[in-house]
């Protein structure tokens, strides 16, 4: 079993291949701790970063689903597939994107930044009456999933070889990047899908902190890679608390707190001791840390 010091949120660089549940498997028995949850899928054919909440901290994971995603991706032009990567059926195939230019890919590019209306894959987690459509399609079923609105606060194209193009994406929480590739294509005219994709961040944590999933059995390894909970919840307003505080909080009673409404941390030096919201100049714990 992980010391208790040790908990916190383990950044870890998933492969291509396994789910992000396999992974979280492979912490699990690496770790010796059972309570370990993941803040973002990705599909068994992408790969990068997967943050994993351990022990009594994946009571934080709510906080951290939401955060931007930056990813790495290559959309391939002129193939249309039915999962919209390179997964799925070829529903559709031409040589068209022979004829386009630098000047028309980015031109579409500039229309699939902002907030914008994207409509799920058929194939993805989304619910239809309780049934996950995924299911729903391979069962042959025509899946209608209404558009939602998303953000995509970047969309650069850093490379272009024909039919092939690479682009940088930093986005929302729930933006399908295949989707983006198939929306470029469709811009286009050409169609297209998604054969590779790579999360490089999850709001401020970069890739560059995470552990090979191939090394989560590696003690010295896995010890330089946590992540305090007060730094993975950075993105968040902070409240510090004094010694009075720190007491009024660990019971559940609200404590007063400058600042808008909102989600909110309060913690006592480097250690936090609860999230809560704050809401009319006080700060109202929801999860409490302290004394555990």
């Amino acid at each position: 079993m992980i010391p208790r010091t040790a908990e916190g949120v383990l950044p870890v660089d998933k492969p291509e291949g396994p789910t992000s549940h396999d992974v979280v498997q492979v912490a699990r028995r690496a770790l010796g701790e059972r309570r370990i949850g993941h803040t973002g899928t990705l599909d068994p054919f992408a790969s990068g970063l997967l943050l994993l909440c351990v022990g009594r901290w994946t009571r934080l994971a709510q906080y951290l689903t939401g955060l931007d995603k930056t990813y790495e991706a290559v959309a391939e032009l002129g193939v249309s597939t039915d999962t919209e990567d390179r997964e799925g059926k070829v529903l559709e195939r031409t040589s068209a994107w022979a004829g386009l230019t630098s000047e028309a890919v980015e031109s579409a590019a500039e229309g699939l930044r902002g907030d914008i209306l994207q409509t799920p894959p058929a194939f993805s987690a989304k619910k239809v009456d309780g049934v996950a459509a995924h299911r729903r399609a391979r069962r042959g079923e025509v899946v209608d999933l209404a558009p939602q609105r998303v953000t995509v606060h970047e969309l650069v194209v850093t490379e272009m070889d024909l039919p092939r193009v690479r682009i940088r994406v930093r986005c929302s929480s729930g933006t399908y990047v295949r989707s983006l590739a198939r929306d470029l294509g469709r811009a286009l005219g050409v169609g297209a899908h998604l054969v590779g994709l790579r999360r490089t961040a999850a709001g401020s944590i970069t890739l560059s902190r995470a552990i090979p999933a191939r090394e989560l059995d590696d003690a010295g390894r896995v010890a330089r890679a946590w992540i305090s909970p007060l730094e993975a919840l950075a993105h968040l307003p902070r409240v510090e608390l004094d010694g009075a505080e720190v007491g009024a909080v660990a019971h559940g009673r609200p404590v007063p707190a400058a600042g808008a409404d909102g989600p909110a941390v309060a913690s006592s030096g480097d250690r936090l001791v609860a999230v809560g919201e704050v809401t009319g100049s006080l700060f109202r714990p929801r999860k409490v840390f302290a004394g555990e």
